[in-house]
């Protein structure tokens, strides 16, 4: 900064002047010195105690609320698998209606809830190991008799209109693409199931019990479904996917299992935020 902009003293006056003139500032009774301790600003205790708990309140009031959407509306979940290319994707995200078909429970009749359809895609406990859960089509409904003809589903001997199916190979599997079959013990088949579907065959057709809903994946080539480990009872549906909130490609193949893989893995993902991305697939309803 220009030093003759700067305040100077004059020669002339002597060294004591300058401390005279600075003096009056710091003197009792000056403008300065004239305000007491008690005219300070105060901090209420009562008054920040009270903003502190209506603060915790509202926190935990979005808490309760986000835990009551998540246990009996919505739910998220991923897709981790192909069984239902193309409808739903590896990386997909959904948000699901665990509202639309009730509890299974005595009172549904009182309530407008939906009824469980062919055609209808459904989250549900995977009976195998309940702690799992699986996404599925609603193929065949309590009571109904179904049976696959060179992949061609049939129920009460009709053919099932499929513009959702997704084939990936010509039939040449026998017990997947010409189901029931009781005379063929394929790789992966549920024990259990095996002993269960060999007292509900009739007639090459398989007879669905009362309460039990036959599911199966949308891209039939590729599906662990109820072919190979059985009915989901009514008391696994958990509920309908609504919307694809969020859908990212598929980044997980190929990446190693291990602890600075799956850093790396996440940090790619968060830093290619917008590039990983399936725009067109984001906020799309599923049906």
């Amino acid at each position: 900064m220009d030093s003759s902009n700067q305040p100077v003293s004059s020669p002339s006056e002597p060294a004591s002047s300058q401390g005279a003139a600075a003096s009056p500032a710091k003197a009792e009774g000056s403008p300065a010195s004239s305000h007491s301790a008690n005219d300070l600003p105060q901090c209420d205790p009562t008054q920040a105690g009270g903003e502190l708990s209506a603060s915790i309140q509202s926190l935990l009031g979005t808490i309760v609320i986000a835990i009551f959407v998540i246990t009996f509306i919505v739910q998220a979940f991923q897709i981790p698998s192909e069984s239902m290319e193309n409808t739903l994707l590896v990386g997909d995200y959904l948000l699901v209606n665990k509202l639309c078909y009730g509890g299974a429970g005595p009172g549904d009749h009182l309530m407008p809830y939906e009824q469980i359809k062919r055609g209808d895609i459904v989250v549900f406990h995977y009976p195998v190991d309940p702690k799992q859960h699986f996404v599925k089509r609603v193929i065949g409904l309590p009571g109904e008799r179904l049976r696959l003809v060179n992949k061609r589903v049939f129920v009460n001997g009709k053919p099932v209109d499929e513009p959702y199916v997704h084939f990936l190979e010509p039939a040449n599997s026998p017990f997947r693409d010409d189901f029931p079959r009781t005379d063929i013990l394929p790789f992966g088949l549920d024990g259990n199931w095996w002993l269960q579907m060999r007292k509900l065959v009739e007639n090459g057709q398989l007879i669905i019990p009362q309460g039990n809903y036959f599911v199966m994946g949308d891209n039939r080539d590729d599906s662990q479904d109820s072919r190979y480990w059985g009915f989901v009872p009514r008391e696994n549906i958990i509920g309908r996917p609504l919307v694809i909130y969020w859908s990212v490609q598929d980044t997980d193949r190929g990446a190693p299992n291990t602890l600075s893989g799956r850093l790396y893995h996440l940090a790619y993902a968060v830093t290619h935020f917008f590039q990983l991305t399936r725009w067109d697939r984001t906020l799309r309803l599923v049906h």
